[in-house]
């Protein structure tokens, strides 16, 4: 055998043992790749204190005129539903907190439940009372009178490790049904 054909043979056979890989086990690796994901382990709890501690010092945020709670606690792309069916943003909410638009005397949350999707989703619902509630509109000479009962949902996303509402609706409650506190005693 010459030179050049002691190389070409010596080349082939490499390649050829190259190429002879034992075969990886692919249901060994289909298995590990479709099994489930073990379950992040998360205190419902705890979620539900820091939820309703948030929803606390987001309405307080109005009342306060402090915007920067606003801006802590709202996500940047949320999406707000006002009562009377406008939306809103996180820029609006912030604006009309800065700007002492709202005012009342008293803004009172009841029947507030948290349910916990996950770890990283959960939302609110409840109710809320405003008790002397203005609302002013530039656009218009004299406040609104937002007193009143209101039905809410606010969505909260753990983004970055912080709980923030991505969505939020209030509805006002036509006609409430008055509250054990507010019946008279017989």
């Amino acid at each position: 055998m010459n030179r050049s054909a002691l190389a070409l043979f010596v080349a082939l056979t490499v390649l050829f043992l190259a190429a002879c890989q034992p075969a990886t086990d692919t249901n060994r690796n289909l298995a590990a790749a479709s099994s489930t994901p073990a379950k992040e382990t998360f205190d419902p709890a705890a979620i539900e204190a820091e939820l309703l501690k948030l929803e606390r010092e987001w309405a307080a945020a109005a009342k306060n005129k402090d915007a920067e709670t606003a801006r802590r606690i709202v996500a940047d792309d949320a999406v707000l539903v006002y009562p009377d069916g406008t939306t809103g943003t996180k820029a609006d909410e912030v604006r009309t907190i800065e700007s002492g638009a709202i005012t009342a005397d008293e803004w009172e949350m009841v029947e507030s439940k948290v349910t916990v999707i996950d770890a990283d989703a959960a939302f609110i619902t409840g109710r809320s009372t405003i008790k002397n509630g203005k609302y002013k509109d530039p656009n218009q000479a004299r406040p609104i009178d937002i007193s009143g009962e209101y039905r809410f949902l606010d969505v909260y996303a753990r983004r970055n490790g912080r709980w923030q509402v991505v969505a939020s609706q209030a509805t006002r409650i036509a006609n409430p049904a008055p509250s054990p506190r507010t019946s008279p005693t017989p």
